[in-house]
């Protein structure tokens, strides 16, 4: 599953279990359809009549029609185009979400994952191998997590995960629902934390993901149960304490922000 616990404050992490969008098949239900087709044969009379031709009336041959090249099916965007949705008003500024790119924004999250605050939880501190591969594993996968640079104002202050918690391992730990979707967040500058400003956006995104994902009914995040600062921002952000999950890597608190109450909370 991806990386989820550090503090709104601090920085969420991962854990070393964790698969996000990787597309991984020991991630997601086996395939239990596979052979549900029947072999069905037409009598030939049939085939002939539904062609406009009278059984038994030999025709001459007709030209073969043109061969058609294969059009590939491009599978549903399983986050429904993060890179697409645009800015968002928040109280803290104008905040985007944008998809990383390794070449561009490497150092900054190497960096960042080199913060001992971040690394506590993240596990990505040392030499920037270990966060390229990290981000890498995503950005080939099938989708499913989709990392990203948090903006304000113009500036990159933060990193992000967005990803289908439904199509995660941690959909092993707790009864998801289809299109559920998960949040990873790092706050990347120390003079940011503490302020309130993880609440903040931890809000800003919630808000985003089921304005811009109809068919998700909740978001979802696992911060670990000890880490106090990030549960507290959860909830300032308007997130519920679902119930505590053992996770193979730490014992989590499962945060829901829902639907129905995103006015309320």
């Amino acid at each position: 599953m991806p990386p989820t616990d550090a503090s709104a404050d601090a920085g969420t992490a991962p854990v070393t279990h964790r698969s996000p969008g990787q597309g991984e098949s020991k991630d997601t239900p086996e395939d239990t359809d596979a052979e549900d087709t029947l072999d069905l044969r037409l009598p030939s009379e049939l085939i002939a009549f539904l062609a406009g031709e009278e059984p038994g009336v030999d025709r001459q041959p007709r030209a073969a029609a043109p061969r058609l090249a294969a059009v590939p099916l491009v599978p549903d965007d399983l986050l429904d185009h993060v890179g697409d949705w645009g800015p968002t008003d928040t109280p803290a500024g104008v905040f985007q979400l944008v998809p990383v790119r390794v070449e561009r924004d490497l150092p900054l999250i190497g960096r960042w994952m080199n913060d001992p605050a971040v690394a506590a939880f993240w596990q990505l501190d040392g030499t920037p191998d270990l966060t390229e591969q990290h981000l890498n594993a995503q950005l080939a996968g099938d989708g499913r997590s989709v990392p990203c640079l948090g903006v304000l104002d113009g500036t990159p202050m933060s990193y992000w995960e967005i990803y289908r918690a439904d199509l995660d391992s941690l959909a092993r730990y707790y009864p998801a629902r289809p299109h559920d979707t998960g949040v990873h967040i790092l706050i990347g500058d120390i003079a940011q934390r503490g302020q309130g400003l993880g609440s903040t956006l931890l809000r800003s995104v919630a808000d985003l993901v089921l304005d811009k994902r109809p068919a998700c009914a909740r978001v979802v995040a696992e911060p670990d149960i000890r880490n106090i600062p990030s549960v507290a921002a959860f909830l300032n952000a308007g997130y519920r304490f679902a119930a505590e999950a053992d996770l193979p890597a730490k014992r989590a608190a499962l945060m829901m922000r829902d639907r129905s109450l995103r006015h309320l909370l």
